[in-house]
């Protein structure tokens, strides 16, 4: 049983999208379709969601690490990790040959069947729902990029230059954080000699205070 929250009114699609090329080929006989064209579609779908999820959540991002963080969140590492959430190994169906090949725990495999649902889904119920899919996923795989550097880290490249100057001193606090538990926004200040210097909003406090640095060093007029 797959853990999607999603009910298909054409069963044929997830059983299309959870049917590898090697069963398929092992069962030419019975006309089955693999998963290979609703990879391709839900590539794109994801692309474009999490695309549109970076583009609204991140204004203050440019283009450069908007499509860093893009690579990072829908990567096959990723996507590996969301298909064992929704219990892929356990649903998709292996030719002989690859499943005792452990392809049930293959990466490649897993990553390909976790988009090959996403478009399953897009075609069973439109873009609402696909929408809804992925979004149960990305937001945290964002937090991690970030967190993990997926882009540069603002606050050690302030620090190293604050640290130059033996007396200047450098400190974040939290000026606010708004909306609710499942979407909040921190606003954190970046004081320099104890002065606001600077402010950043993130998804997580963390991520605000490099959104703060990023916005000092800008000031400072450094790249």
């Amino acid at each position: 049983m797959l853990n999607i929250d999603y009910k298909f009114k054409d069963a044929v699609l997830l059983n299309m999208a959870m049917t590898h090329s090697s069963y398929a080929n092992e069962h030419r006989g019975s006309h089955l379709h693999h998963n290979e064209r609703l990879e391709f579609l839900g590539d794109s779908v994801l692309g474009f969601v999490t695309a549109d999820y970076l583009y609204n959540t991140y204004p203050e991002l440019p283009e450069g690490e908007l499509t860093k963080l893009r690579a990072a969140v829908v990567c096959e590492g990723a996507l590996c990790e969301i298909a064992k959430e929704l219990g892929i190994p356990e649903r998709i169906r292996l030719g002989h040959g690859e499943e005792i090949g452990g392809g049930r725990e293959r990466p490649s495999i897993l990553a390909d069947a976790c988009e090959a649902l996403l478009g399953a889904i897009y075609l069973d119920g439109g873009i609402g729902p696909a929408r809804a899919f992925v979004l149960r996923f990305i937001p945290k795989k964002v937090d991690t990029a970030i967190l993990g550097g997926a882009f540069k880290d603002y606050k050690t490249m302030l620090q190293e230059i604050v640290q130059k100057n033996k007396q200047e001193t450098l400190e974040y606090r939290l000026a606010g954080e708004a909306g609710p538990d499942h979407d909040k926004r921190f606003t954190m200040e970046l004081l320099l000699n104890s002065n606001v210097f600077a402010d950043g909003v993130g998804r997580s406090k963390k991520e605000a205070e490099q959104m703060a640095a990023k916005k000092a060093l800008e000031l400072m007029g450094e790249q």
